[in-house]
């Protein structure tokens, strides 16, 4: 049996579970044609290098064959059939990487280099110390700005 790389791109108005089972069926075609499917990644919604059929986004799905030209030639066609996958690329290899592809790499390397907006830790303090906090602060902020106010009228004072 050979070793191919298989990526299809999905329609984005589909939807990731559709994708997920379109995935599973053409890995089933594969498996029922004497083959074997050791990894499937989807990669999810990314941006085109050029439109696709009126689309400018598609789901990527990269899936591992290992099976007899017969059934990877079966699985093409139906792939080719179905209305939803826009392009699809079958590719003969030496051996299938073992571990997550250079896509999935990348994405989990961006992942750990900055953290997100939300995932910034907070204060721990309990909500109804925060309050009497901002209380104890308010009249020293008050304070602040009237202090401010008074060299910047003395300042048009001099300008005139």
């Amino acid at each position: 049996m050979s070793l191919y790389e298989n990526i299809f791109l999905v329609r984005p108005d589909v939807s990731a579970a559709q994708v997920e089972t379109m995935a599973k069926e053409f890995s089933d075609v594969i498996e029922n044609g004497g083959g074997t499917v050791p990894k499937t990644e989807f990669w999810g919604l990314k941006n085109l290098a050029y439109r696709i059929k009126k689309n400018r986004k598609a789901h990527y799905v990269l899936i591992n064959i290992d099976t007899p030209h017969e059934a990877l030639h079966e699985m093409e066609r139906q792939m080719g059939l179905h209305e939803d996958v826009m392009r699809h690329m079958t590719i003969r290899v030496d051996e299938l990487e073992e571990g997550p592809s250079a896509v999935m790499q990348s994405k989990n390397s961006r992942d750990e280099r900055r953290p997100r907006r939300d995932d910034r830790p907070r204060d721990e303090a309990p909500k109804d110390a925060a309050p009497a906090a901002a209380t104890e602060e308010a009249p020293a902020a008050e304070e602040a700005p009237a202090a401010e106010e008074a060299p910047a009228a003395e300042a048009k004072g001099d300008a005139e």
